[in-house]
């Protein structure tokens, strides 16, 4: 693996952050089709962030649906790092510039209190593993222009990950079937989005089993206290400055976040 070619995407990636400028695609720079040097990337970005003084909170899964996986080329999932200054609270409005090219998907998130170090976890031990699920909204974003993206730039890119919101109710795993809810995002009011559990590779909790066996075989296990996204349960939507989204999964409730406009912007200042 040539570090210098991790090392330069790995700066690009950062100064289309540092900018607020998206990036030519990195893919350029890296192998072509070489998703473990993504990684690399991805690795050495969070490594990065840590360093500086982020705290890791858990991970995301993309990917999660067929259609997307044949259109990209792949016939598995991807991961990305969640930081704990991603986390958005619902009601507080997301700045005008603080995105790129943000988009929207609803999703089951899971809260874990026990560690998950098998390289092959059974269901049985995700079940134990898990407090509690909640519903949840992945606010996607890419650096790199146009949304111009093969699996390599995602990856490399943190698996398109900017901020999430999560729901105020948590919810046991013995009183859902995460394979059976329903999803319906609305974005002002109108719906944009449709879904079901089965949507996320079969259930969300598949798509989390897939997660723990991955990062566990990586020497990375999930941990007692990581939040985990499990995936999109409908296409994403597109967002802009003053769009409100509510997303309701049946079984867990709602949840919801608005994109400040030229209205809100100074609210609380």
């Amino acid at each position: 693996m040539n570090t210098d070619l991790v090392t330069k995407a790995a700066d690009v990636l950062a100064e289309a952050t540092r900018t607020g400028t998206p990036c030519a695609p990195v893919r350029a720079l890296l192998p072509d089709g070489d998703i473990e040097t993504a990684y690399a990337v991805q690795r050495l970005h969070v490594e990065r962030s840590v360093s500086a003084g982020r705290r890791l909170v858990g991970r995301k899964i993309g990917l999660t649906s067929p259609a997307v996986q044949r259109q990209l080329g792949v016939g598995q999932p991807d991961f990305g790092a969640l930081f704990a200054d991603m986390a958005v609270s619902e009601g507080e409005p997301i700045a005008a510039g603080r995105l790129l090219q943000p988009k929207v998907e609803a999703e089951v998130a899971l809260v874990l209190d026990a560690d998950l170090p098998h390289r092959d976890p059974t269901v049985a031990d995700l079940l134990r593993a898990t407090a509690f699920a909640l519903p949840a909204l992945e606010i996607v974003d890419s650096r790199i222009a146009d949304w111009d993206i093969t699996i390599v730039d995602t990856v490399a890119d943190n698996a398109s990950c900017g901020l999430f919101v999560l729901g105020g109710t948590p919810v046991p795993l013995d009183r859902v079937d995460l394979g059976g809810v329903r999803m319906t995002l609305t974005k002002n009011g109108e719906t944009v989005s449709q879904g079901t559990g089965a949507d996320c590779l079969g259930s969300p909790l598949t798509a989390a089993r897939w997660l723990a066996a991955t990062l566990a075989g990586l020497g990375d296990p999930l941990r007692a206290g990581d939040i985990v996204l499990t995936g999109a349960l409908g296409p994403m939507a597109v967002a802009a400055e003053g769009d409100e989204f509510t997303a309701r999964i049946e079984g867990l409730g709602t949840v919801g976040v608005v994109f400040a406009g030229e209205a809100t912007e100074g609210v609380g200042a």
